[in-house]
């Protein structure tokens, strides 16, 4: 099966893997007449709340886009802000995380990153590594074509060092070199804001994820809007590129 193919779960109608744009934070307390970081401060609320719904669903993986490479170019005010706010968060949720029995991963760039704040984001994955309820995908400093640069680099250096062939490069090989290559593809994607792209969010991961697009805030996300989400995804028909009677072909 080519690598771009994950798994469908037993259950058809929860997702393994559920990925998330949080979009909506600073409209969010905009509309409210407030400074921007009070939306960011809620959204990280709501967080806690998804967190809440995958483990009472049985979701196995949530990977959150938390903050993309474009985004360090935002008012300085703004990024100063949110990395406190990223700080507060790896010092006040850790903890109760490792407590559930959730696993914190981070993907991106982390050298853009303070050095306390590093710090932080590898002692927060090496408390939580044997963790198996709910892996937590936080991606930070991440953009999709940079995964994608970045696995192609990997590739390269081994070929330079004769470890490997040009033709030995296929779909798998770059795929084992993506972030995430361990875990299952995401099945569903959610976007909240009313906005309908990807914004280069795991662009190779989500080839044959399923796209749900809600206008709430993410703020206001709550888990009447995740169960229509999921409801949406059980009425889903995944082919993967084949027809419909080869899917009912297949063996269960």
């Amino acid at each position: 099966m080519s690598a771009l193919l994950p798994p469908v779960p037993a259950d058809g109608n929860i997702p393994l893997h559920l990925a998330i744009i949080m979009d909506g934070n600073g409209r969010w307390a905009q509309r409210r007449r407030r400074p921007r970081i009070i939306g960011h401060r809620a959204g990280a609320r709501t967080v806690n709340l998804v967190v809440d719904f995958c483990l009472e669903k049985g979701i196995r993986t949530l990977s959150l886009f938390a903050f993309s490479s474009e985004n360090w170019g935002r008012p300085q005010d703004e990024v100063s802000a949110l990395m406190k706010l990223f700080m507060n968060a790896l010092e006040r949720e850790v903890d109760e995380l490792h407590r559930r029995g959730v696993r914190l991963r981070f993907i991106g760039d982390r050298t853009r990153f303070p050095d306390a704040i590093r710090e932080r984001m590898a002692a927060a994955e090496a408390m939580t590594a044997a963790d198996t309820r709910l892996n937590l995908v936080i991606a930070a400093s991440y953009g999709g074509r940079q995964d994608i640069v970045q696995a192609a680099r990997s590739l390269a250096v081994d070929i330079q060092a004769g470890r490997l062939r040009p033709e030995d490069i296929d779909e798998s090989a770059l795929a084992s070199r993506i972030a995430l290559s361990d875990l299952p593809l995401p099945d569903l994607f959610i976007r909240t804001g009313g906005e309908y792209r990807i914004s280069n969010f795991m662009l190779w991961q989500l080839a044959y994820t399923e796209l749900w697009f809600t206008d709430a805030l993410w703020p206001e996300v709550d888990n009447a809007v995740l169960q229509q989400a999921l409801d949406d995804y059980a009425q889903r028909e995944r082919r993967f590129g084949l027809t419909s009677a080869q899917i009912l072909e297949k063996p269960a």
